[in-house]
């Protein structure tokens, strides 16, 4: 082979070997590879509550199911929201920011069309304290670059009123807890 035809051999293979590595780099950072198919979060009472439970988030071919459970609640209902940031490092909560929304859309309850992503309305919760929560969301995503995972979940002390802007006037954070991936 002639140093010419070597040169342009080298050129040729350094290109190729190049648009795969950043092919395969590109794959991963868009959530290539394994998808997330459960996720779930353990929330614990911000400071002078006893607020806990739990929330598991699994994928569903028309959605993602959320199915939580809470004790410790006032009688009534609680709004219940994913927050941006998966950081209930706050002793009142407050370090997971606001509602989860990655499309910039205005505050609303879990059935409107526009609605923040992690808008999920309310839990309510029974005379002795504990609330159960099931629905398939189409709004959510394990996968990609509006993944939930690694956001914050939040129950308030009060009820979300569903419309008022930026949070549904929902009030204090009385649990805090970070969505994970979970084992299938």
């Amino acid at each position: 082979m002639k140093k010419k035809e070597r040169n342009v051999f080298l050129a040729i293979l350094i290109f190729v070997t190049v648009f795969f590595i950043l092919a395969a780099a590109d794959a991963i950072l868009a959530g290539g590879g394994d998808k997330i198919t459960k996720a779930v979060a353990v929330l614990n009472p911000t400071q002078g509550n006893n607020v806990h439970g739990s929330v598991i988030f699994t994928q569903m071919s028309n959605g993602i199911k959320v199915e939580a459970n809470f004790k410790g609640l006032s009688q009534g209902k609680h709004g219940f929201h994913i927050h941006t940031f998966g950081d209930c490092s706050a002793l009142d909560g407050k370090s997971a920011g606001g509602h989860y929304n990655p499309t910039g859309q205005p505050h609303a309850g879990p059935d409107q069309k526009k609605r923040h992503m992690g808008d999920l309305g309310n839990i309510e919760a029974d005379s002795s304290g504990k609330a159960q929560y099931e629905r398939v969301d189409s709004h959510l995503t394990l996968n990609g670059p509006d993944t939930i995972i690694g956001r914050g979940v939040i129950v308030h002390d009060g009820a979300d009123d569903l419309k008022s802007q930026p949070s549904g006037a929902a009030g204090p954070r009385l649990a805090c807890g970070v969505i994970g991936v979970a084992k299938p």
